[in-house]
């Protein structure tokens, strides 16, 4: 029955806010429906279901009037995807041009979707990409069109499985209203679509320097990174790895944040953007950290506190990593960095 149905909004602000302000946006899109889930660092989503009937508006509508009231009090821009489930909701912002709103209705949800190509799925890599792309397999029409048991051969049971029923727009998560997590977040956006591997490693390497002096300064230590790219054609691959242990140690984060790089095979891609977020912060000083036997770990932890010093002293540019230091002495600063961070109270 088309009562029945679900409307679900993802919102996409064309703005990292701070934490507090991304508070506020929680509030207030929550005087349109109460079931609101935050998707830090910069989007929500709105089950809009069961507010319809107070409105007595459209999906459509509500959403509009969901982005007018960002844009009045907040002076936020966004773009928006509406459709019955969280994920199609999700990939129709993110296939939405500037302030626009993409609406997937569910009986074209199926038309919408096939011809979209397979990187538009959610938690599909490069590495996943090329082994589909081997076999023909360019769309997520031609997925679905794929004999089970020839997919599983390909990938494996369980991821197989799971790609089967997102390659047909299944997704049974509810919104679940919940609060902003704390944490800390830093991008860079290029000035131009960068290809080179080495660009994206200094890239990528100096996030997780700058998260590292932001954890530092702040007295926390971080237990996971994630790592989303943003390619020219507007798609993006974010991917998610524990650290071995809490640490606000910038050579630690580095490791984990450039091995996380590496396994997204990214070749020739045309890469736009990168983000770095660090999330289960918790306060230094109760935090474990395992002991080393390794004098080298001593002294580059000490090396690090006295830099840390000299920018406190004077200023964040005062002490670099080497490799960045050698990108700013060459004279070619291909990258533009535009460092935002969220903060938020858990």
């Amino acid at each position: 029955m088309a009562s029945s149905r679900r409307h679900i909004a993802h919102l996409h602000l064309h703005t990292v806010p701070t934490g507090e302000q991304y508070g506020d946006i929680i509030e207030l899109v929550s005087g349109i429906t109460p079931h609101v889930q935050a998707v830090p660092p910069q989007a929500v989503q709105l089950d809009l279901t069961s507010a319809l009937r107070y409105f007595g508006l459209s999906p459509y509508d509500v959403v509009q009037l969901a982005k007018l009231r960002l844009k009045a009090l907040y002076d936020i821009d966004s773009s928006a995807g509406l459709a019955g489930n969280r994920m199609l909701a999700a990939m129709a912002a993110d296939a939405s041009a500037p302030g626009e709103t993409t609406w997937v209705p569910a009986d074209r949800a199926e038309e919408w979707l096939h011809p979209r190509p397979v990187t538009a799925l959610p938690g599909i890599g490069r590495a996943t990409a090329d082994s589909l792309h081997r076999y023909g397999l360019h769309t997520i029409g031609q997925v679905v069109e794929l004999p089970p048991a020839t997919l599983q051969r390909l990938l494996g049971v369980g991821p197989a499985r799971l790609l089967a029923e997102r390659a047909r727009g299944h997704d049974p998560r509810p919104v679940t209203p919940s609060e902003p997590a704390a944490h800390l977040s830093a991008d860079l956006v290029l000035e131009r679509d960068c290809l080179d591997p080495a660009q994206q490693h200094r890239a990528v390497l100096g996030l997780a320097d700058r998260i590292g002096q932001r954890l530092r300064g702040e007295g926390l230590v971080a237990g996971r990174l994630t790592l989303t790219v943003r390619y020219a054609d507007r798609s993006s691959t974010t991917r998610t790895r524990a650290l071995p242990e809490s640490t606000g140690h910038s050579p630690a984060l580095a490791a984990t944040a450039l091995g996380l790089l590496a396994a997204l095979g990214l070749q020739r891609a045309r890469v736009r953007a990168f983000a770095l977020r660090a999330d289960d912060l918790l306060p230094a000083g109760g935090a474990y950290r395992q002991l080393s036997l390794d004098p080298g770990d001593t002294r580059a932890r000490a090396a690090e506190a006295a830099a840390d010093r000299a920018r406190r002293r004077f200023g964040p540019e005062a002490v670099r990593p080497a490799a960045l230091g050698r990108v700013r002495r060459s004279g070619t600063p291909v990258l533009r960095v535009d460092e935002k961070s969220i903060f938020t109270d858990a």
